[in-house]
């Protein structure tokens, strides 16, 4: 009994998307990033079916072929996936401006358990 798209890890699922989105077939995505011919369709097919989860290396590849930050592709949610992308085609300036406006609010986490203790 086939997989159903929505039961598979949340990798799986946004790599076939993207990958399909861009036109590819597993053989080129995986040749694109480096994969050798005849291993990049199967590898790239275990990872969409769930069964792989690839080396943060080759997730890293893959996001930037896919041309998405690698964050998006293990969010566990999909406002957070939403934000991740949103957020990656701002400037720099706008990713501050929104950071600084975040941190400013009543829940915001304060900088220093935020990782940006100076």
């Amino acid at each position: 009994m086939p997989v159903e798209v929505r039961d598979l890890p949340v990798f799986a699922r946004r790599l076939r998307f993207l990958r399909e989105r861009a036109g590819l077939t597993q053989r080129e995505l995986g040749r694109r990033i480096g994969m050798q011919g005849n291993a990049a369709s199967p590898r790239i097919n275990q990872y969409e079916s769930g069964t792989h989860v690839p080396r943060l290396e080759t997730a890293q590849a893959l996001a930037k072929e896919l041309k998405v930050p690698v964050a998006y592709l293990f969010a566990d949610g999909e406002r957070l996936a939403r934000m991740i992308l949103a957020y990656s085609q701002l400037s720099a300036t706008e990713q501050e401006a929104i950071l600084r406006e975040i941190e400013r609010g009543d829940r915001a986490v304060p900088a220093a358990a935020a990782g940006k203790a100076q």
